[in-house]
């Protein structure tokens, strides 16, 4: 991790770090901003979602911008704390972030929609290892080079972490070596290829790409799958919260089942629809934070 993110010992980034990023950010958006309308939404993108398919980018960008009556610009970033920082600091009117930062940043933030999989608002983290790996527990991934996701990613380092610490190990000790990706895909990408010879990756972004990309997928196969948890949501921050472009975004996202080109999109993604689940149901998360305060 680069040393320009500087965390608190609650294993928080610091307000003066977070600002500072999105300040810096700042100058990258001022002249999109400058041409920007009133009726804009900015809607930020984690590599929880599947940011590479431009297929899949316009047509949700095409579907909100029909439903809400705005114009919609997706902003990308490489990784969650760019993002977050964008957040938290109201440079973007919401973002689909991953529900380890949301957790985070409770106090800063609100819910606009939790994306429904299956049914239920609910994910898992995957450990996964080539397919031909005699391996069958957590004990047999020791001394391994293993890639995590990114250092702010729920299923792609907290879980893993989270194991590790509860049976008193480091995977800075545990592992020979960690490596981040920056996005799940790279998680399996890297683990198919044997640059890594483990790793913890989105269960949902692994289950979509066996059906998107058999070829990749079929060189892995999950060790082990953690609990249920919350899936990463869609957030605003609290001073956002109620504006007319939340509520419209909200109502987009709520109804997409019932919309043609919103089942086009769902369809795309895998999913069956977005919910307006309470923050409780990533409690989940917060134990897992709260248990790993002061070594994150």
């Amino acid at each position: 991790m680069s040393a320009a993110f500087e965390r608190g010992t609650n294993g928080d980034l610091s307000r003066r770090s977070l600002l500072g990023l999105a300040g810096g950010m700042a100058c990258a958006l001022a002249a999109d901003r400058a041409h920007a309308q009133p009726g804009t939404i900015r809607f930020g993108l984690t590599p929880v979602f599947l940011t590479n398919d431009l297929e899949l980018l316009d047509a949700f960008r095409a579907y909100l911008e029909s439903e809400t009556g705005y114009q919609v610009e997706l902003i990308t970033r490489r990784t969650y704390q760019e993002v977050t920082a964008l957040l938290v600091s109201g440079q973007l009117d919401a973002a689909w972030i991953c529900g380890y930062p949301f957790v985070r940043y409770r106090n800063e933030l609100e819910l606009v929609a939790v994306p429904q999989w299956h049914g239920k608002p609910l994910y898992q983290s995957y450990l996964i290892v080539s397919e031909e790996r005699e391996a069958s527990s957590l004990a047999d991934l020791q001394d391994d080079i293993h890639a995590f996701s990114d250092p702010d990613s729920n299923s792609g380092y907290l879980v893993t972490r989270a194991l590790l610490f509860e049976k008193g190990l480091n995977p800075d000790y545990f592992f020979r070596r960690t490596i981040y990706t920056y996005g799940h895909r790279n998680v399996i990408r890297a683990v198919a290829s044997g640059l890594a010879q483990s790793g913890s990756v989105d269960g949902y972004v692994w289950e979509v790409m066996r059906d998107i990309e058999p070829e990749l997928v079929a060189g892995t196969r999950p060790l082990r799958k953690s609990e249920w948890l919350g899936f990463p949501p869609v957030a605003t921050n609290k001073s956002l919260a109620g504006s007319d472009r939340i509520a419209a975004l909200s109502g987009a996202l709520l109804t997409i089942p019932e919309k043609e080109q919103g089942r086009r999109v769902l369809e795309m993604l895998k999913l069956t629809g977005f919910t307006s689940s309470g923050p409780e149901i990533f409690d989940g998360i917060a134990s897992k934070v709260a248990m790993l305060r002061g070594v994150l």
